[in-house]
């Protein structure tokens, strides 16, 4: 691999030397005009600046990244009332129309998963989750799955690109989520900030975080310990993330950085349930023996130089030194098989022990180059990707007869043991080309080279034997997109983009981890394009508003369908190239400050915000033509109140989601193992509150607020199978103090 990266570091060099020799000296012609600097919003601004409004979105380009006439929201953190202690979806990112969140946090998986416009939100696969620019998963291709989100209390702002990002950041089909964290105050040596929360299920949070900056050099570092007993039996967890960012204005035109991420966790896993256990008690748990733990570490580098007043390069490479252990009891027979002392032996069966390593590597080289032609100002976009990873999996190995977290094999040999890797290389490059002070156009192009290969044994599906599994697999993807912007008034700016998006198969559906699914083995590659059209801007400081319509055609979908074993005559999951999918509709989100009508100042200060997305998504042919996707509702509603009296601030958040499914024929009777069926439509309430007094912030608040019964995950693999409860009613208290 280490040799991988430096021929792959050598090829960047000569292309940044090609580069520079191309955009010739023109680059070095003219002041430098820092287009990442423009405001949409004057309440907005994502140079850390706090914002009044909630939410905007990006400006034309920033770190290197071209983001004109895409569909983008920014989210900033300090600008809301929400429970950032416990990571709650709802009140943070709930403010994105048509976000749908996969709660399985309390059921045993590290992180809340997100999709949009249809999109199974199930561990953030269709999505390309980052922090601070670079990815978090373990594999950009292979295994997209994020076991690590950073604790939002660490967060600054939250960006998200839709479908048209797949030229920037790769051809997924939903777009892209960036964290970004807290960055030091310039010119302040030492700042530090303390929390602690405690709720409900002995919930409890401390985070603490130190940063500042002297001279050429800044630095910022936090820690935060979280763990709860949990609301089902069965479900404690505990988990320590750590944070170390330092960086060095070396020169005026050069500045370098080093980051460290790690994470430390335990989750006791409660199961998933049946229909009829459910529905008899949501907060059962029939499992009590089932543990998984994620240690994640990142390390990242960067650099920022200039090479001339009008062109800079971006430079980020990270390493992820990361795992996954799993043990637990076989799953087999679904939630209905109950894990019981088997009367012959008067102990519990042998549990099954999964570990799984991943090792990768990413470098991502932009370069901004603005330049004069016709009179206006163009800026070029231009990068390259190198991404080498590997997972080494480890499944069905016996483990012991115990209940504890115990990863001891009593029989030396896994069930199966399989290594894959993942080799990529990207170039691509899209330019804004103004036509005039209101017209601009943004076409774009992306080269992929993938490269799979997996090797190992595995049992076959009948239990018969074992079979040897050597294969690799090459493609070439081109992808081509472009938008267009027009400047309707100095705020206000209609876009529209349509942008190809394509999504190999990944490991997880060649050889799903712990699930009861088979899987096709002629299954392809997903290919099909996003598309968007809408107005964007504010009416003065009162209103802000972002109103569009989509269309995302997913070609050769991968889903879940129920087959019958000819040989057993039971039911079992199978995942398939379904047919394609049409994903249409409206998304809106429309932010309101009555007391800003005028310049009169009022004692009090009021906002509501109204997020709203209409998703049509169904499949357009095949064995399932007209029924609907999975996990895919047609109506996500959320709106809130925010009032603010002096120190005191307070939210209440309303949302609503529509029934979707967990399987692609749309099932309205749920199968035995609890995967196919209805996922019922629900509400949920929250509220949030905090009083700040000079340096100490008081927070209080109250999650489920009418204690709706809920789920959002129909699951074929852990945390379950079966369903996964969400979380019922909770409240919680807390303490922010910073120096």
């Amino acid at each position: 691999m280490c040799l991988f990266i430096l021929n792959l570091n050598k090829k960047i060099s000569r292309f940044v030397l090609l580069l520079s020799l191309f955009v010739g000296a023109d680059a070095f012609a003219q002041p430098f005009s820092d287009t990442a600097k423009t405001m949409r919003l004057p309440e907005v601004s994502i140079q850390g600046v706090k914002a009044v409004t909630g939410m905007g979105y990006m400006a034309d380009a920033h770190n290197g990244v071209l983001y004109a006439a895409k569909k983008t929201e920014v989210i900033l953190l300090d600008s809301l009332v929400a429970n950032t202690a416990q990571n709650n979806p709802r009140q943070v990112l709930g403010r994105v129309p048509g976000a749908i969140y996969s709660e399985t946090e309390g059921g045993g998986f590290p992180s809340h998963g997100i999709g949009f416009r249809g999109l199974d939100p199930s561990q953030s696969a269709e999505v390309n989750v980052r922090q601070n620019g670079y990815n978090l998963a373990a594999d950009v291709y292979g295994y997209p799955e994020s076991y690590y989100l950073p604790p939002l209390e660490a967060v600054e702002r939250i960006e998200v690109t839709r479908g048209a990002g797949s030229l920037q950041f790769g051809p997924q089909f939903g777009g892209v989520v960036n964290y970004v964290l807290r960055q030091p105050t310039a010119g302040k040596p030492l700042q530090v900030q303390a929390s602690q929360q405690a709720g409900s299920f002995g919930n409890f949070s401390s985070y603490l975080s130190i940063g500042g900056q002297k001279g050429k050099v800044s630095y910022m570092a936090f820690g935060q310990y979280r763990g709860a007993q949990g609301w089902r039996p069965n479900s404690d967890f505990r988990a320590g993330t750590g944070y170390a960012q330092v960086n060095w204005q070396a020169t005026r035109r050069l500045k370098v950085g080093l980051e460290y991420t790690a994470l430390r966790n335990r989750i006791h896993m409660p199961g998933g349930l049946s229909d009829a256990q459910y529905a008899n008690n949501p907060n059962a748990s029939f499992r009590a023996r089932n543990w998984i733990t994620t240690p994640w570490n990142l390390l990242a580098a960067t650099a920022e130089y200039e090479l001339g007043p009008k062109t800079r390069l971006f430079f980020k490479t990270a390493t992820n030194l990361s795992n996954r252990n799993l043990v637990w009891r076989n799953e087999d027979g679904g939630p209905a098989s109950l894990d019981t002392i088997v009367p012959q032996t008067g102990t519990f069966v042998n549990r099954e022990v999964s570990k799984n390593r991943f090792r990768s590597q990413t470098t991502e080289i932009r370069l901004l180059h603005e330049y004069t032609l016709a009179g206006q100002a163009q800026t070029l976009s231009v990068g390259v990707r190198g991404f080498y990873g590997t997972r080494n999996q480890r499944g069905g190995g016996r483990g012991t007869t115990g209940s504890d977290f115990d990863l001891t094999l009593t029989n030396p040999r896994y069930g199966y043991a399989l290594d894959y890797s993942t080799t990529n290389g990207a170039v691509f490059a899209e330019q804004v080309v103004r036509i005039s002070e209101k017209f601009k156009l943004v076409p774009g192009v992306r080269a992929e080279f993938l490269r799979s290969t997996v090797k190992g044994y595995k049992q076959a599906f009948d239990g018969t034997g074992e079979f040897n599994a050597a294969a690799a697999r090459n493609r070439t993807i081109l992808l081509a997109g472009i938008g267009a912007g027009y400047k309707l008034s100095a705020t206000l700016e209609a876009y529209g983009n349509i942008t190809q998006a394509y999504r190999p198969i990944e490991y997880s559906s060649l050889s799903p981890q712990g699930s009861i699914a088979r899987v096709d083995p002629d299954l392809k590659d997903a290919k099909g394009y996003n598309a968007d059209a809408g107005v964007r801007g504010h009416v003065g400081r009162w209103l802000h508003f972002d109103v569009s319509g989509f269309w995302l055609q997913y070609n050769r979908r991968i889903g879940t369908i129920i087959k019958t074993d000819p040989l057993t005559n039971q039911q079992f999951p199978f995942r398939t190239n379904v047919a394609a999918s049409q994903h249409k509709g409206i998304e809106s989100y429309v932010e309101l400050h009555p007391m800003r009508f005028s310049d009169q100042k009022y004692l009090v200060e009021v906002s509501a915000f109204n997020s709203l997305a209409y998703i049509d998504a169904r499949y357009s042919g095949g064995e399932f033509a007209g029924k609907f996707v999975e996990y895919a509702p047609r109506l996500v509603h959320r709106m809130g109140l925010t009032t603010q009296l002096k120190g005191f601030a307070a939210t209440y958040s309303f949302s609503s989601v529509a029934k979707s499914y967990g399987d692609a024929a749309n099932s309205e009777t749920p199968s035995a193992d609890a995967v196919a069926g209805v996922i019922p439509a629900y509400t949920v309430q929250d509220i949030a509150g905090q009083y700040t007094l000079k340096n100490v912030t008081l927070k209080a608040g109250c999650n489920n607020l009418l204690n709706n019964r809920y789920f959002t995950k129909r699951a074929d693999e852990y945390p379950g199978p079966g369903i996964i409860p969400a979380q019922p009613r909770s409240f919680y208290v807390g303490v922010v103090v910073g120096i």
